[in-house]
């Protein structure tokens, strides 16, 4: 687990806001109206609940108390009591089988918006919670169903149906009243201390959860290259062992599951014998009436039912709820990150290699973990000239690059094109060419990956750029070269032909701004040098060239030389 992702679960741990989170029902159009539907049912139960321990206590007491026996002597009772009954299995019937639809629904909606606010994050954001944020949407959230179609019904029932039954058992028999009463905390008081017990159980199993799936989709993603190697087997004993932490924590969290509906069932057997027992006694020596005694005999299990149910569900629903609240601090926190405009028209000049724009750092400041990242650059980016920024490691070269794309937000400063305030715009967006550290590659035909930045594949150019880049060598081992299919992140290539290929079509980009995030890491000194002759051709053409780097034969090649530094908080 990172550090960005231990961090989170603390702060999620540090922010849990009661039994039931309000932000669930900001979030949730679906989850209001789950809510309305279930106190509506939970009053009706209660009502029911209490009508059929009325009637029949009513019916006992007297077939066994009076001459009355006969169904025709109580028809109206029975006819009452089998009204409650219908009622009571109609209630059930309805709030069970919208309650899964609910939750189904529920959990679509928290998907799709924890989905909507990742894709808002900035990079620098994203990129240590990504892990976090699949597994949350894939598997995490699932979890959620149980809490609510288990939990939240049994903790509004605790909250009317307890209280109420108290009341009608006290109008028949203070002493049983007293007796639930002074037993009935203990319920809670137990499941605090399991609680204690299991503090942020749920939390490690997600997080387990999250460590494992990121490593699986990392060794399948590299398995082609380490079978290559000859090291396929490798990573056998960290897997195995990955997986056997997994099981530890799951399986631990079902036995605190398990251990907490025993002692929850236990004590609220023991409290109803205690009102049994008193009743019993009292009847035998003609203290109690019989109707009185039946009827607080049989409301005495429905006080405890819910906050047994509440106990024995709410370890159940913790996972989901663990996930929930690493959902909503994704969606509280994405209003935080650097908002996208949405596009629309500017004042930006149409690309052009003639009209390659001049880009300004003027005091850019960038907030990060640490203090500022980069702090107050200044730096003027030519048409024609290559610029380079350098620095020590997290002074916030990468972090300026994502400010002039309108990736990342500047707490003091801005960055200009043109004299024009750089902004996120699809329109903006299309001037530029950007090869990051990591770059990205989309499933489909390597033609399809060559196009992102607007690269034509049938241009004679190309070839020379691939002979630069050391790209033809991939392509001459490729049968279908350009038509050759690619997965997801560009599976089906080692990390050195993703990365030559995506150096490829940022100099390949007919576009007029080359942004470049130390271009030559991954290249031998022969391919190396090429590819700077083509950076120098491509600055000489008129296009405003900006590149991140350490390496001297970078700063060798650079027109301007820019320092930058961050400030520690």
């Amino acid at each position: 687990m990172t550090v960005e992702s231990a961090a989170v679960s603390a702060d999620v741990s540090a922010r849990r806001r009661g039994p039931i989170d309000p932000r669930l029902w900001r979030y949730s159009a679906a989850a209001r109206g789950y809510l309305v539907l279930t106190v509506v049912t939970s009053l009706v139960d209660v009502a029911m609940v209490i009508a059929s321990a009325l009637m029949i206590g009513t019916v006992l007491a007297g077939v066994i108390t009076t001459d009355a026996r006969s169904l025709g002597d109580w028809s109206t009772e029975l006819g009452l009591l089998a009204a409650v009954v219908v009622v009571r299995v109609a209630v059930s019937w309805l709030h069970s089988r919208y309650a899964h639809r609910s939750a189904t629904r529920v959990i679509a909606e928290l998907e799709h918006e924890v989905l909507d606010a990742a894709s808002t994050l900035p990079p620098r954001e994203l990129d240590p919670r990504r892990n976090e944020i699949a597994t949350v949407l894939t598997r995490g959230l699932d979890g959620l169903g149980e809490y609510l179609t288990g939990y939240i019904p049994a903790l509004l029932l605790a909250v009317t149906l307890t209280p109420l039954t108290i009341v009608v058992i006290a109008t028949q028999d203070l002493t049983s009243a007293l007796i639930v009463v002074i037993t009935l905390p203990l319920i809670p008081i137990f499941m605090i201390l399991i609680g204690v017990l299991t503090k942020g159980k749920a939390d490690r199993t997600l997080s387990a959860m999250t460590t494992l799936s990121s490593q699986l989709l990392d060794l399948v993603a590299g398995l082609s290259t380490l079978r290559a190697l000859g090291r396929e087997r490798g990573p056998e004993a960290r897997v195995r062992q990955l997986g056997e932490d997994h099981r530890r924590t799951t399986m631990s969290a079902l036995r605190v599951a398990f251990l907490s509906g025993t002692v929850l069932e236990f004590l609220a057997t023991l409290s109803v014998a205690l009102v049994a027992v008193a009743i019993g006694l009292r009847l035998v020596t003609g203290d109690m009436a019989l109707e009185a005694g039946i009827i607080a005999l049989i409301l005495a299990p429905e006080a405890y039912q819910p906050l047994r149910t509440v106990g024995s569900k709410f370890h159940a629903a913790e996972d989901g709820m663990a996930a929930a609240e690493r959902a909503f601090a994704i969606l509280d926190g994405a209003g935080t990150g650097a908002p996208r405009p949405p596009a629309g028209p500017t004042k930006h000049r149409n690309p052009s290699r003639d009209n390659a724009p001049e880009l300004v750092f003027d005091g850019l400041s960038v907030a990060g973990r640490d203090g500022y990242a980069p702090h107050r650059l200044s730096a003027v980016c030519r048409p024609g000239e290559i610029t380079v920024l350098t620095g020590p490691n997290g002074s916030g070269k990468t972090t300026a690059l994502l400010a002039l794309l309108g990736l990342a937000e500047a707490a003091e400063g801005l960055v200009t094109v043109d004299g024009i305030s750089a902004e996120g715009t699809d329109q903006w967006w299309n001037r530029v060419a950007w090869l990051p550290q990591r770059p990205v590659l989309v499933p489909g035909t390597l033609a399809d990956n060559l196009q992102l930045t607007g690269a034509d594949p049938a241009t004679p150019e190309l070839d020379e750029i691939c002979v630069a880049t050391g790209f033809d060598v991939v392509l001459a081992d490729l049968p279908d070269r350009w038509n050759t299919v690619v997965g997801v992140d560009g599976t089906g290539l080692s990390l050195g032909q993703r990365q030559r290929l995506a150096l490829t079509r940022t100099l390949a980009s007919p576009r007029d701004v080359l942004l470049l995030d130390e271009p030559t890491a991954h290249l031998d000194d022969l391919t190396e040098v090429t590819v700077l002759n083509t950076l120098r051709d491509r600055a000489e053409a008129g296009r405003t060239v900006v590149i991140v780097a350490h390496r001297p034969s970078l700063l060798a090649i650079a027109d301007r030389v820019v320092a930058v530094e961050g400030r520690a908080a």
